[in-house]
């Protein structure tokens, strides 16, 4: 079975997100994706809350399955048993960090390769980041999240909806 790992921080999740998740599936028997319990970006969801927000949205793909990780991500994929890291780009800024980060990768696990998907252009501009900025400022998020996810982030904000 071939195993891929979609690792991210996913404060909240997007669309953005998804359609790389989807796209992976597709590519893979079984796609976990690696919710990090730990970074240097102030989140705002806890672990617990992102997890249950992308477990809602994968419930009907089978091949699909949300966990947790600490450490290094690459240590986290040979735990899985995982043949490959994916990696969602956006635009050319993107690459430069991703890069680095597969070749450090691969230097630390040559068995793991990394897949970079590029994001469709309707998603080319989205970031957890920039829709957290526009919903705590009442700004609309429904074409970025899915509604689950909005109505998640109008509750953290004590916007009425």
């Amino acid at each position: 079975m071939r195993t891929a790992v979609y690792p991210g921080t996913f404060d909240p999740v997007t669309n953005g997100h998804l359609d790389i998740l989807h796209r992976a599936a597709a590519l893979f028997d079984r796609v976990i994706i690696a919710v990090a319990s730990e970074s240097n970006k102030q989140t705002l969801f806890s672990l617990e809350e992102r997890q249950e927000l992308l477990r809602e949205e994968i419930k009907d793909i089978k091949n699909v399955v949300v966990s947790s990780f600490s450490g290094l991500t690459v240590d986290f994929a040979r735990q899985c048993g995982a043949v490959a890291l994916i990696r969602g780009l956006r635009a050319m800024t993107d690459f430069e960090y991703e890069f680095q980060l597969a070749l450090m990768n691969k230097k630390l696990e040559p068995n793991i390769d990394t897949v970079f998907l590029m994001t469709k252009s309707d998603y080319s501009f989205i970031s957890s980041s920039a829709i957290k900025w526009a919903a705590s400022l009442q700004g609309s998020v429904t074409e970025f999240v899915p509604p689950h996810v909005e109505k998640a982030l109008m509750q953290k904000y004590n916007i009425n909806i």
